[in-house]
């Protein structure tokens, strides 16, 4: 049964980002909305563990909130996709159980 992770916490406010990375399986999949935007940066403190997470997780970030908060693109993670509202859709209609970590 696979999961969608939502994490909407900020990774230096919250540890939910890093309890959700050692919790997810195979085939479940991250996304990384509101202040969790901020975990998919590059350069952070929390990049290696992200990145090291994505080849085996699908994390995304809501592109939305990511722009809400003055990021861009280039500002993220190269092996993180982004999805808008109606990816957030999908993603939730093609995992069974979501989950959210906050």
């Amino acid at each position: 049964m696979s999961v969608l992770h939502l994490v909407n916490a900020s990774p230096f406010e919250s540890a939910a980002l890093s309890r959700c990375l050692a919790r997810a399986g195979e085939g479940d999949a991250v996304l990384l909305l509101e202040n969790g935007v901020y975990g998919a940066l590059t350069g952070c403190r929390f990049s290696r563990e992200v990145a090291e997470a994505a080849a085996w997780l699908d994390i995304r970030v809501l592109a939305p909130d990511l722009r809400a908060r003055g990021l861009c693109a280039s500002s993220l993670l190269q092996t993180l996709g982004q999805v808008d509202y109606d990816g957030f859709v999908e993603l939730a209609a093609r995992h069974e159980l979501s989950l959210t970590w906050t």
